[in-house]
């Protein structure tokens, strides 16, 4: 315990145990009585899920149980139905009073982006019968060119060299957002020497008869007439943040996008002890770097509270910043700070080769073997 500990100790309930939940809650272990609420049985490592999707084996490197993650407080297997400035229910029906409430609950995404199983083998069996049905396409249809949809097209050719994988997205060009010229010029090339097919400009007539994920041959077309004939499809865009449980006393921060709002201390607008981070608020993009430093600042925040020593700071957004691994030996990216853009080598040490799972096995306090 912390020589800063108070004897009596407020109630941190940290709703979600996504990336910022678990850092948040493991910071302010020693000060608080820290109850972490979340419907699975383990954190899921997002990053690597595509990498585990073409190769299996990464599975349970990108499971991390809960149980390592405390040394005095506690975790709640169960999903956060009304939180209020003052309580959290549970689908349970328990009810946890709180001091402080962080809000962490992040954002769904479609599959294999994420897995809305929330117990692990149950994920795993979803994961290893995608790759059995992935393994026997010759065709690969992925819709939506952003991050995700490069990364799995690029993690897919590391895999399989003779498939043919068309990446289709109804925008001119690929990686919307605020990220150089220059970087999606890198990926273009990058994308042609590895002959993945895009398909850009231009939204399918209608959605692919079958289900994401399943192999079945199909063909669709572009409203400019352009056919694609694919054994298995993917939707790679979609993200919906995850909000939906805020009670009348915190509905008043959420935008139209169901976003919350957040002052520059990170507080949930008008609390002063209910916080939010990652991909529920306007801060955006969603991306788990960003939810990171985020935790940083809600836990330093929540502990100068807790002990009188220190001042609140405000969070200072990151310029854009982005690394699309093409698989474990491409990609590229833009770092702050840095002219130009990463080279494949570069994408692969930072991010590509091991997905940052040591990361991941530090917060857990466990081995993360490369």
């Amino acid at each position: 315990m912390s020589d800063t500990a108070p004897a009596w100790q407020p109630t941190v309930v940290v709703v979600g145990g996504g990336y910022g939940g678990v850092r948040v809650a493991k910071a302010l272990d020693d000060v608080a009585d820290v109850v972490l609420v979340d419907p699975k049985d383990a954190f899921v490592h997002n990053v690597a899920a595509l990498r585990a999707l073409v190769d299996p084996a990464w599975l349970p490197r990108i499971y991390f149980p809960y149980d390592t993650l405390l040394t005095r407080g506690r975790v709640v297997r169960d999903r956060a139905v009304s939180v209020d400035s003052k309580r959290v229910v549970l689908a349970s029906g328990e009810e946890i009073a709180a001091d402080y409430i962080v809000l962490a609950t992040g954002s769904s995404y479609p599959f294999p982006g994420k897995s809305d199983a929330v117990e692990t083998e149950v994920a795993h069996q979803s994961y290893r019968a995608s790759h059995q049905a992935l393994a026997a396409a010759d065709g690969v249809l992925l819709l939506g060119a952003g991050p995700v949809g490069l990364e799995l097209a690029g993690e897919i050719r590391a895999v399989w060299p003779g498939k043919r994988i068309t990446v289709a997205d109804i925008g001119d060009d690929i990686l919307p957002g605020p990220f150089k010229p220059e970087l999606r010029v890198e990926l273009r090339r990058q994308l042609d020497e590895l002959g993945i097919e895009l398909l850009l400009g231009s939204p399918l007539r209608e959605a692919p008869p079958t289900e994401p994920g399943t192999a079945e041959t199909f063909t669709v077309t572009t409203e400019a007439g352009t056919e694609v004939t694919a054994d298995i499809w993917y939707r790679c865009h979609g993200a919906m943040p995850l909000t939906g449980y805020l009670a009348d006393d915190l509905a008043p921060a959420l935008t139209a996008r169901r976003l919350v709002e957040v002052t520059p201390e990170l507080r949930v607008v008008g609390q002063d002890s209910v916080f939010a981070l990652g991909d529920i608020t306007t801060l955006g993009p969603p991306m788990a770097a960003h939810a990171g430093m985020q935790a940083e600042v809600v836990a330093a925040n929540i502990r100068a509270l807790i002990t009188g020593e220190g001042e609140v700071g405000a969070y200072e957004p990151m310029p854009p910043v982005i690394v699309v691994p093409l698989g474990p030996e491409r990609g590229s990216g833009q770092l702050p700070g840095q002219d130009g853009v990463l080279d494949g080598p570069a994408a692969a040490q930072i991010k590509g080769g091991n997905l940052l799972i040591e990361n991941q096995a530090e917060v857990f306090g466990v081995g993360g073997g490369k």
